[in-house]
């Protein structure tokens, strides 16, 4: 496999199932964890590897290492692997995942990105997701009932306790403890703010087309997703919060052993569910006019980024993510035609958020 975010925690569990099952590595991409990257080098014997940062191949022991976007892209292309994992963060994520489309290659998908600012430019056919919420719903999404609404869950980020009138005043600290698990800066501010359910419903809109598609806060993240059917039943996906499932079958296609230990229900007690309510998650006032209007997801996804930007430098507040995601929502009100129309509406976006700082 090409794995492309090796050190992150996508990349990590990655390796723990292509070691449990003997699957070759063929090249590692990773970020600024050298250190790491070069212990997960001498594991597993990538043929290729590739580093952001031309200054840091120096530091990388293994005979053949590139860097940045174009050096991801070449490592694809020029690769006999079939498989290409992306958990890279954010648009940057995107031209690599087009790269592996182009090549006729699969993609198991964390990069949430590259599906909200351009799934209508993919063949989604070759897209296996692995993020839990996604795979939940493919899982379920196997029989043959009439489907009428599918729902993924939320855990509802770091302030879903706080009272709602001293959100506007949390600091950067404050956003990144999220309540049930560690992840990365940017993925943690996205569940505080509600913008990385945003994504993954737009994400499902994409993989599994017109639909109706909501969320709902689970506080222990043990269900995953539901499906609502037409004849008024309800199935759900429960599984420890444990991205080692869906990798699995992303790099297996089916899987007999098992990944995880199963739910023990009794351990578990009791289930609370929440609505996600705009008075606490403002950028839900946007949900349904996105879902109508998906193509329109490269503009959210720049706006956030671009204003997750500004709030780690300190130069907004974090209650003015969402407003600045809203604002430029509003502003920028065409669809792009063409994938080349995607990367300029990026730009524009990001140049606008960047004047109203």
């Amino acid at each position: 496999m090409i794995l492309l975010g090796s050190t992150g925690s996508i990349g990590v569990n990655a390796l723990v199932i292509a070691e449990q099952f003997a699957l070759n590595i063929d090249t590692l991409v990773a970020g600024r964890n050298l250190s790491l990257l070069n212990e997960q080098i001498k594991k597993h014997s990538p043929k290729c590897v590739v580093v952001l940062n031309h200054e840091d191949i120096s530091a990388i022991n293994h005979p053949y290492v590139l860097w940045g976007e174009e050096g991801i892209l070449h490592a694809i292309e020029s690769s006999q692997s079939n498989l290409v994992i992306n958990a890279l963060v954010g648009f940057a994520g995107l031209r690599p995942t087009l790269k592996a489309i182009e090549c006729g290659k699969r993609v198991a998908l964390a990069n949430k990105e590259s599906l909200v600012a351009a799934g209508a430019f993919m063949d989604i056919s070759k897209i296996q997701p692995i993020d839990s919420e996604h795979f939940g719903l493919w899982y379920l999404n196997n029989a043959s009932r009439p489907i009428q609404r599918m729902l993924i869950t939320a855990s509802g980020g770091a302030f879903r306790d706080w009272p709602i009138e001293k959100i506007q005043e949390a600091t950067l600290k404050d956003a990144l403890k999220h309540p049930n698990w560690s992840m990365g800066q940017k993925i943690t501010i996205d569940s505080a703010s509600m913008m990385n359910k945003m994504f993954e419903l737009l994400e499902a809109r994409w993989l599994f087309g017109e639909g109706e598609y909501d969320a709902v806060i689970e506080t222990k993240s043990i269900i995953h997703a539901l499906i609502d059917y037409r004849d008024g039943s309800t199935t759900a996906h429960l599984a420890r919060a444990n991205m080692q499932l869906p990798i699995a079958y992303a790099l297996m296609g089916k899987m007999d052993q098992k990944i995880l230990p199963s739910v023990n229900l009794l351990e578990v007690g009791s289930l609370e569910f929440r609505e996600i309510t705009v008075e606490r998650y403002p950028i839900w006032e946007i949900r349904q006019a996105l879902l109508r209007n998906p193509k329109r997801g490269v503009v959210i996804n720049a706006a956030n980024e671009a204003a997750i930007e500004l709030f780690v430098a300190g130069k907004i507040g974090f209650s003015e993510i969402s407003n600045q995601v809203i604002h430029a929502f509003d502003r920028f009100d065409e669809e792009p035609k063409t994938i080349e129309d995607v990367f300029h509406i990026d730009s524009e976006v990001r140049r606008y958020v960047g004047r109203r700082a």
